[in-house]
Parts: C-alpha cells; sequence; structure tokens
C-alpha cells in the first residue's frame, strides 16, 4: 500500500510517499521500521500505543488502533499534528 509520510519523518524514508505491507496498522508499521529502522518507535510507544502526536488515515478515514485492518489498495496517511497556544 502507498504511505504518505510527514515532514518530520523524512530524515527515515528519504521520500514523501513510500510502500508497505501489512493487513492492520501494526503490521505496516512494522514493514516499515523494517526497511526504515527506528520510524515505527516515533509512532508508536513502549506500551505499543499511538503517539499522541501523530495522526493515521486511511481511505475509510481515522485510525485509532494499531490492530486496525488495512487493505493493500488503501493509501495510508501520517499525519503530524499540531499543539501550542
Amino acid at each position: 500500500m502507498k504511505v504518505l509520510i510527514p515532514t518530520p519523518l523524512l530524515s527515515y524514508t528519504g521520500a514523501r510517499e513510500v510502500n508497505a505491507e501489512g493487513h492492520t496498522l501494526d503490521a505496516v508499521l512494522t514493514d516499515l521500521d523494517r526497511r526504515f529502522p527506528g520510524i515505527r518507535f516515533r509512532v508508536i510507544d513502549e506500551q505499543g500505543r499511538l503517539r499522541r502526536h501523530i495522526r493515521f488515515f486511511a481511505d475509510r478515514g481515522q485510525i485509532f488502533d494499531p490492530a486496525h485492518p488495512l487493505r493493500a489498495d488503501d493509501t495510508l496517511i501520517l499525519v503530524q499534528a499540531l499543539s501550542g497556544g
């Protein structure tokens, strides 16, 4: 599947768009980490939860669970959330 990478993670991939395989969000992130070591830890914490500052979207909307199923023809979009005052 196509994965769109936010600017803060470009140092890992070197490209705004990469391909990955997996039937769940967690599996796709594991595949990305195999190819781009360290990227998974930037979006998933030590307890396996999605980090608060990253949002995940697929063709059917926002993803809140690493076990969320994905299809091979989905486009996964990682978005860096903004905060501050």
